[in-house]
C-alpha cells in the first residue's frame, strides 16, 4: 500500500500582539530541564536549546511585572510506569531532573513536579493558579505535543485562557509542533503567538 500524503490546511494565524492583564496572568515554563535540553541527557529534544532566549525574555517580562511563574519539572521515582514507554528519564533528584541553568527559578517562583504529562494532575497548580488570581496562562517549553500539549489543554479544559508563544517551544518533528499548535488553536480557541508579541498591560 502507498504511503499516505497528509496535506495540511491553511498556516495558523499567529498574533502579532497580545495583551496580557499581569495581575490574571500567569506563565508556566514546561519541562526545561537537563534530560530534554542538553546533548546527552536521556530524552534530547534538539529544538529545545533554540527557545532558550525566547522563555528567558518571557521570564524577564513576567518578573518586570510581578507575574506569578510556575515551573513544571517531571519527576519520577525509580521503576516509574513511565519508563516503560519512554526509557528512564527525569528521574528525582538527578542532574536530568534539574531545569537547566539558564532558567533557574528565583526563590518566590513555584516548581512543580509532575509524574505524567499534563501538570495539572495529581498536583496543586489549578488551586495555586487561582489563590494567584490567574484566568490566562502563557505556556511555554517542551516537548510541543506532549507535556505542553496535555498542560495546555487540562488548562483549557479548567477555562484558563491559553497563549502559546511559538518560538518558546520545541517539538522532536514539525509536524508534531503543527498538531500541537492546531489542537490549542482550533479545539481551545488559544491563541498562538511570539514570545516578543506578548505584552503585559494591566487593565484599567
Amino acid at each position: 500500500m502507498p504511503a499516505r500524503t497528509i496535506e495540511l490546511p491553511e498556516p495558523l494565524p499567529v498574533a502579532e500582539r497580545v495583551e496580557v492583564d499581569p495581575d490574571r496572568t500567569a506563565l508556566v515554563v514546561v519541562d526545561m530541564q537537563n534530560d530534554f535540553c542538553r546533548p546527552e541527557g536521556r530524552l534530547y529534544v534538539p529544538d529545545a536549546p533554540a527557545t532558550i532566549p525566547a522563555i528567558q525574555r518571557l521570564l524577564a517580562m513576567a518578573r518586570q511585572h510581578h507575574m506569578p511563574v510556575f515551573f513544571t519539572q517531571d519527576w519520577h521515582a525509580p521503576g516509574d510506569p513511565e519508563f516503560a514507554i519512554w526509557g528512564e528519564h527525569a528521574v528525582a533528584g538527578t542532574w536530568g531532573a534539574r531545569i537547566v541553568d539558564e532558567l533557574e527559578p528565583l526563590a518566590s517562583e513555584r516548581v512543580v513536579q509532575k509524574v505524567r504529562y499534563d501538570a495539572f494532575y495529581g498536583t496543586s497548580l489549578d488551586h495555586e493558579l487561582r489563590l494567584a488570581g490567574a484566568d490566562t496562562l502563557v505556556i511555554c517549553g517542551t516537548v510541543a505535543n506532549i507535556c505542553v500539549h496535555y498542560t495546555a489543554a487540562s488548562a483549557a479544559l479548567r477555562w484558563y485562557k491559553v497563549v502559546i508563544p511559538i518560538d518558546a517551544v520545541s517539538a522532536l518533528t514539525p509536524f508534531d509542533m503543527e498538531a500541537a499548535l492546531r489542537q490549542v488553536a482550533f479545539l481551545f480557541k488559544g491563541l498562538i503567538t511570539r514570545s516578543d508579541a506578548i505584552v503585559a498591560h494591566a487593565s484599567p
